[in-house]
């Protein structure tokens, strides 16, 4: 007798073709006929890796606003662009200068203090998150959110005000701040509707973008873009890197990402969806998925502290007191076997009156099954060194530099989407998108403009 199976959800099939839903389907139709216990598991990350059009437009295109965001900041308001000899604590070589060498050594210098600065910062993440001291890095985290959505985004207005000459009161710009930030945080830190928490992300990426293009001196931006582009190559891909240490620990664990500095085309907390499903149903749990796309800056977090039990109805907190997270995972649960429900002795009676209501067979159940669609994942650090890098560029005033540096941003990450699906493993999104960025960048400035103004002056239309 065939068993019936409930469909899959769409939430994990959407992003594939219509040959491999048919293989996929063949494949469960294959292993419920014919079982067979040396059968290799279903690779999910396999089928997860297949990327399409689809993938690559749900990063093209927050990425593409973040840094369309920076550039219009850039061209409207003067505030970004004018140096008032105010700069980062982190930048300590900043003595007015026209000579280049000294100008080279000093954005040297800058950029390995900057360096060493992200380094601490990510060995104290590690340690934070290895020890189980989540509550102080949620307590980070939401510090930082609140100081970029409270007091960067009130500068923000104002500048924006004052350059467009709008008469604002305080009372109205305090109101606002106060609803834009709290909701910021409840979508980013707890819930809220996914399109609000990819907004707000964007939102923060670019604010930050903004503050590093103000406050690093010109020289120093594209060293300090070339060396992290290196330390995250070293940070995902050796063996004893930091990120890559804190991904397999979070894999380990069976953890979600926190929501704070990882930008995810799918709602990061879980869905419980009830369905029905076969006593003789395999009870077989696929590999935790790895990140797609690491970057710079990446950490993990649990948006929701609750967790739906399959035998309970009321959610269980999955902070337990020994310090363990319980992270989302597909699976389908067959039987209890560890706590039968009881059996009532006497059937209820029958409606009467109404319609009949079908009950269950006994070899099917009601059962809790999560879905997750993790979906693409980037770190907000490349969104925000993505946008600094164009938002750089598009200070000189040359439209031909600026659209270079996008392009080639976007370039790069297809690239890197591609390699991701060749070697099937987490990879750095920065080096080749920001080496690619520089290369433009530098030959755009050097040959591309002078050649078209030579042109113009010539009054050769090309």
């Amino acid at each position: 007798m065939s068993r019936r199976r409930p469909p899959p959800a769409s939430i994990e099939l959407q992003d594939l073709s219509e040959d491999e839903t048919a293989r996929s389907q063949r494949q469960h139709s294959n292993r419920d006929d014919q079982p067979n216990p040396a059968a290799a598991p279903p690779n999910y990350q396999d089928r997860e890796l297949k990327y399409g059009a689809a993938h690559v437009i749900r990063l093209v295109v927050p990425v593409s606003l973040c840094m369309a965001l920076v550039i219009a900041t850039i061209s409207t308001i003067g505030f970004y662009t004018e140096k008032d000899n105010v700069y980062m604590l982190y930048t300590p070589f900043t003595k007015p200068t026209t000579d280049a060498a000294e100008l080279l050594a000093m954005s040297i210098g800058n950029a390995f203090v900057v360096l060493a600065v992200v380094i601490v910062m990510t060995a104290l993440l590690i340690f934070l998150y290895y020890f189980r001291f989540y509550k102080v890095i949620h307590a980070w985290l939401l510090l930082s959110s609140v100081m970029l959505l409270s007091f960067f985004s009130t500068m923000y207005i104002q500048e924006v005000f004052k350059a467009f000459n709008i008469a604002v009161d305080y009372i109205s710009i305090a109101f606002f701040i106060w609803n834009f930030a709290a909701l910021g945080i409840i979508c980013i830190h707890w819930k809220g509707p996914l399109i609000l928490q990819q907004m707000y992300l964007i939102i923060v990426s670019a604010l930050m973008a903004l503050v590093l293009i103000k406050y690093l001196p010109d020289w120093t931006v594209w060293t300090v873009l070339g060396v992290l582009s290196i330390w995250d190559l070293i940070a995902v891909l050796c063996p004893m890197g930091p990120l890559r240490i804190l991904v397999e620990t979070a894999q380990k664990r069976n953890e979600p990402i926190f929501p704070a500095l990882i930008y995810s085309s799918a709602i990061i907390y879980p869905y419980v969806i009830f369905g029905m499903t076969d006593i003789e149903e395999s009870t077989e749990q696929p590999p935790i998925r790895e990140p797609l796309i690491e970057a710079s800056a990446t950490s993990v977090s649990d948006p929701t502290g609750l967790h739906r039990h399959p035998n309970h109805d009321a959610p269980v907190d999955r902070s337990t007191p020994g310090g363990m997270r319980y992270g989302p995972v597909l699976r389908r649960e067959s039987q209890r076997q560890s706590q039968p429900e009881a059996e009532p002795l006497v059937p209820p009676p029958a409606p009467t009156n109404g319609p009949q209501v079908r009950q269950p067979s006994p070899s099917r159940r009601q059962q809790l099954v999560e879905v997750v669609d993790e979906g693409i994942r980037l770190g907000l650090g490349d969104f925000i060194f993505y946008s600094v890098l164009v938002g750089k560029a598009s200070t000189l005033g040359d439209w031909n530099i600026t659209v270079a540096c996008f392009v080639s941003v976007l370039i790069g990450l297809a690239f890197t989407l591609m390699l991701l699906a060749v070697f099937r493993k987490a990879l750095p999104a920065l080096p080749i998108s920001i080496m690619t960025g520089m290369l433009f960048y530098f030959a755009s400035r050097e040959f591309i403009t002078p050649f078209m103004n030579e042109l113009i002056d010539r009054q050769i239309v090309p």
